[in-house]
């Protein structure tokens, strides 16, 4: 007999990854703790390989969870898309600016589905600095833009908070003094996050190696450099840290979407912010 894939069973999958915890995904869908674990179990069972690792700090992916994952955000936003866009053709341009880290993610795939959906619509994603973010924005080169909410370029529409997890390089000893760790380049938020919580639970450490980009920070990691603080999404299984009390928690970080006044009404627009909310 022929296996499906339930969407409620996915939804609580994708839930549970971006909330980084069994407790504040059951939060988040407005369910029991209990029962968002049975329903993991049960893909579990469905897939037939480990999707999570759990512990008491939250939940990591395995090799299957991270394998399944693009695929489960996929088909929520086909199913959404099909159930409220399919036969209402939409026209025009919409520019997207991303943080680069979600980039990375599932979310230029839904904007791709979205696209091709409507032939007629041009969708453009750009991941820029900050500042020809902003000049982008303003000049109306840009609609929407989906980062940290201390960095967008106009007041959030909505906001929600994501957790940040440790990655540990291949062969990092965590207990090392002072603990090697891959940082982000100049100001950036997590990187500062990331220090800040070692110095609170009085852990020293030196910078191994930084990087502008999320590219650059994973491989990083991926040579066994030292540690770093990514999005659940973002974080390959062999990186995960799996002793919950070995370092300290980190901060979530709270992301936003600013839309430009001009592009109020728009129909085209509309959608690939409804796409976004769905995938963030």
């Amino acid at each position: 007999m022929a296996r499906d894939l339930e969407t409620a069973l996915l939804r609580s999958f994708v839930a549970a990854v971006r909330a980084g915890s069994i407790s504040r995904a059951a939060t988040a869908l407005g369910q029991t703790q209990p029962a968002l674990s049975q329903q993991l179990r049960k893909l579990e069972s469905a897939i037939g390989r480990p999707l999570l690792y759990r512990s008491s700090s939250g939940v990591t992916l395995t090799r299957a969870g991270e394998e399944l994952l693009p695929y489960a955000e996929r088909i929520l936003a086909l199913s959404a898309q099909a159930l409220t866009e399919t036969g209402h053709a939409l026209t025009g341009h919409c520019g997207v600016g991303l943080l680069e880290d979600l980039a990375a993610s599932q979310l230029p795939q839904a904007l791709a589905d979205l696209a091709r959906l409507h032939p007629g619509a041009r969708l453009e994603v750009l991941i820029l600095p900050k500042a020809a973010m902003r000049e982008a924005y303003d000049t109306g080169l840009v609609q929407l833009v989906l980062d940290e909410v201390r960095y967008l370029p106009g007041s959030p529409r909505w906001a929600v908070r994501r957790p940040l997890a440790w990655a540990v390089g291949q062969g990092i000893d965590i207990a090392a003094d002072p603990l090697p760790v891959v940082a982000f380049s100049g100001t950036c938020t997590w990187r500062t996050s990331v220090l800040e919580a070692l110095e609170r639970a009085g852990r020293r450490w030196r910078i191994a190696f930084e990087s502008n980009s999320l590219a650059g920070v994973l491989a990083g990691l991926r040579t066994g450099l030292g540690v770093a603080a990514l999005m659940p999404v973002n974080l390959e299984p062999a990186m995960a840290c799996h002793d919950p009390d070995a370092l300290p928690a980190l901060p979530d970080v709270e992301l936003g979407l600013a839309r430009h006044p001009r592009a109020e009404g728009d129909p085209l627009i509309d959608a690939v912010e409804t796409a976004l909310r769905r995938m963030t």
